[in-house]
């Protein structure tokens, strides 16, 4: 944690298709971890009438960062399957294939003008900005499965 570090970071949860489907922008000295939970609760779950019941996450990947006991418990008390590279035990390059999704999934919405240098003062302008691009996105990656 930089206590100095002005600015603001992003967050992004995808799933596995590399569709953004929660973006975040804490301050830029939040640690990552702590921004977790308020990403996953924000997920917006499909439910399924025929069921009754929800769709929900199967597993999280994420790199060291998010190596935290009580989000380890969190995730498994919201019985989500959880593989969180951990401190000191695991390099993060067992993770690549995974990384890369999300990776690809932040580079996304960086192809709009409107993002790519940062004009908004304001993180909840910029906020909504990112959000837009990444309905966009998803709306894009819809067209092109359906045509």
């Amino acid at each position: 944690m930089d206590r100095g570090k002005p600015g603001s970071k992003l967050h992004v949860l995808s799933n596995a298709a590399e569709l953004p489907l929660v973006v975040g922008l804490p301050a830029a000295n939040t640690p990552d971890s702590r921004e977790l939970k308020p990403m996953v609760a924000a997920l917006q779950l499909r439910h399924d009438p025929a069921r009754g019941r929800y769709h929900k996450p199967g597993k999280l990947h994420a790199d060291k960062a998010y190596d935290h006991p009580d989000l380890w418990r969190w995730l498994r008390g919201r019985r989500i399957g959880v593989r969180i590279a951990r401190k000191g035990i695991e390099s993060s390059t067992r993770l690549g294939r995974h990384r890369r999704v999300i990776e690809r999934t932040i580079a996304w919405p960086f192809g709009h003008w409107r993002l790519s240098p940062r004009y908004e003062r304001h993180p909840y302008a910029y906020l909504a900005f990112l959000t837009l691009a990444a309905a966009i996105t998803c709306h894009k990656r819809y067209l092109k499965l359906t045509m």
